[in-house]
C-alpha cells in the first residue's frame, strides 16, 4: 500500500491512500466486527443468553400467530398438557393463545419456563 502523508506544522496529519487499498482496509475491518458479533452471539448461546428461532416459528410469527401456541406446537405440547405443566386450565391457555386475555406476568413466566423459552420470544 503506498500512502501520500500530509503534515501539518512538520507532523503527519493525514495518510492519502489508493482507493482501492481504502475498500481493502474497509472490508478487513467489517470482517473482524462480523467475527467479534458471531464470536459474542456464540459465547451468549453456549452460556444459554440468546436462542435460536426456527424460520418456521419466525415467519408465522410475522403473520400474526401467537408465539406461544407456535412454541407449543415446536415443543411437541397439545394446549392441556402445557396448561398441565403451567398450573393453568386448558380454557384460560386458549385465551393467552388466541388473544383474547393477556396473562399475568407470573403465568407468562411460568408458560415461557414450561416450553424452556426466554420470556422475550413470548412477549416481544
Amino acid at each position: 500500500m503506498k500512502a501520500q502523508i500530509i503534515e501539518k506544522n512538520g507532523k503527519p496529519e493525514y495518510a492519502v491512500i489508493p482507493y482501492e487499498d481504502y475498500l481493502r482496509m474497509l472490508a478487513q475491518i467489517e470482517d473482524k466486527v462480523d467475527a467479534q458479533a458471531v464470536a459474542e452471539f456464540h459465547e451468549n448461546y453456549v452460556a444459554g443468553r440468546e436462542q435460536l428461532v426456527p424460520a418456521e416459528i419466525l415467519r408465522r410469527e410475522l403473520e400474526g400467530e401467537s408465539p406461544i401456541k407456535l412454541w407449543r406446537e415446536h415443543r411437541g405440547l397439545t394446549q392441556q398438557e402445557l396448561a398441565d405443566r403451567v398450573g393453568i386450565s386448558k380454557p384460560y391457555l386458549s385465551q393467552i393463545e388466541s388473544g383474547k386475555r393477556q396473562g399475568t406476568i407470573e403465568t407468562l413466566s411460568a408458560i415461557a419456563r414450561a416450553l424452556d423459552v426466554s420470556l422475550e420470544l413470548l412477549t416481544d
